[in-house]
């Protein structure tokens, strides 16, 4: 993150206070004006400690007497931190309709710490835009639309010992799960999370999950199991609901 003098976070802090949105409401309207179609580049960003994630959003809104203006255009995350679009186009297909399109950065470290990812804004982002039409009528998208912006998680490539191993013997596997800290720009350990041990036998072209080994308290992962294949060890995480999936890069072992 970037250094601040006091003064600075103080004027800055206010900046961010006047850009918190309200609690998600439901969707308001009047008329016949509708949001007849809105779908985003990607469902589920996922987003790490350094690389800025691009995200669009395209809506059609129609209106009988042809539609005005579309305004808003800003993506609200779960602790009512906004992303303001940072570049929108719109055309009108029809009299009656608007098409507009929306592009986001998403910033895990931008040059503006109050403008950065949180950790608390992981989770389920929704959009806010509203459609007015020439006869007066509107549309307000409140909570309706929304997408994901997850943590990005890594796990490290699998280590499987002996290798060779004799046939019906132990093997000891490690790996380590880690996921983008926002608050800090840095990968940390993420403890107490299941994470499948899969195998996958020489020949075969899929992975069956072995067992489930829940991470210590510094994300790190440590089992043993038995040996009755040769194949490849891997470690699979399934992710939650503010921090994405990950697997990890699998290990060969072979029978002596």
């Amino acid at each position: 993150m970037h250094n601040r003098t006091a003064a600075a976070a103080t004027v800055g802090s206010l900046a961010l206070l006047a850009l918190l949105a309200p609690s998600a409401q439901a969707d308001t309207h009047k008329g016949n004006t509708a949001f007849t179609s809105v779908t985003f580049s990607k469902t589920t960003v996922n987003v790490g400690v350094s690389e800025v994630q691009k995200l669009t959003a395209t809506a059609t809104v129609k209106d009988n007497s042809g539609i005005k203006t579309v305004m808003g255009l800003k993506l609200v995350s779960p602790d009512s931190r906004i992303q303001f679009a940072k570049s929108s186009t719109c055309t009108r297909p029809t009299s009656t309709t608007m098409k507009c399109t929306w592009s986001y950065n998403l910033d895990p470290d931008s040059a503006d710490d109050y403008f950065d990812l949180r950790n608390s804004s992981a989770g389920t982002w929704h959009l806010d835009a509203e459609a007015a039409a020439n006869d007066g009528d509107f549309y307000t998208l409140n909570s309706s639309v929304a997408m994901k912006i997850k943590r990005f998680a890594k796990l490290t490539t699998t280590q499987a010992t002996p290798e060779p191993v004799t046939k019906g013997k132990t093997l000891t596997v490690t790996g380590a799960l880690t996921r983008a800290d926002w608050n800090t720009n840095t990968y940390v350990g993420f403890a107490g999370q299941k994470v499948s041990l899969q195998f996958k036998k020489s020949g075969a072209s899929t992975y069956t999950t072995v067992k489930t080994v829940t991470t210590d308290s510094t994300g790190k992962l440590k089992t043993t199991t038995t040996a009755n294949a040769s194949g490849t060890w891997r470690w699979h995480f399934a992710g939650t609901g503010t921090t994405s999936s990950a697997t990890a890069s699998g290990d060969g072992v072979a029978l002596k």
